[in-house]
């Protein structure tokens, strides 16, 4: 069990290596045995020493998700809250994805999919692709919009 002062020096580190939840510095806290008052106190001293900044986390969070990963805001929404972020903070962290980029993505990811399913029985492709679209997270109705769209060119 570390002291207090040797978790906070951990903590800097944890947190200054990259963005990170609250929760996941609560987790690393229990993990190191740290007592609830003593947590609080490194808490409190990460966030005005601002390794800790829960919007930061959620706008870092969901610019990676997306730009990295071509997840959808649904499935980023769905992640932030997995992790105990404020309402406000999802709704800050959403605003990093530029909606012109979030549709020229969504359409080339169907556009890969669908022309990679080429094979398939007509329905079967668009069944297919639209699952893969929704499984990464984008909106149904977004979905549907795209894959009508492949299909008419």
């Amino acid at each position: 069990m570390d002291t207090p002062a040797q978790a906070l020096e951990k903590l800097k580190h944890f947190c200054s290596y990259r963005d990170r939840a609250h929760s996941e510095v609560k987790d690393k806290l229990k993990q190191l045995g740290i007592r609830e008052g003593d947590a609080n106190d490194i808490m409190a001293t990460l966030i005005t020493g601002d390794y800790l900044n829960e919007e930061r986390f959620a706008r870092s969070f969901a610019r990676g998700k997306f730009r990295i990963k071509k997840w959808g805001r649904k499935k980023i929404i769905q992640a932030l809250k997995s992790k105990n972020v404020s309402p406000y903070c999802i709704r800050r962290g959403l605003e990093e994805i530029d909606e012109d980029e979030y549709r020229q993505i969504l359409a080339r990811l169907a556009s890969d999919k669908y022309s990679l399913l080429k094979n398939e029985q007509y329905l079967n492709r668009k069944y297919k692709t639209m699952q893969y679209l929704l499984a990464k997270g984008y909106e149904a109705d977004l979905v549907g919009e795209t894959v009508r769209k492949l299909q008419q060119k």
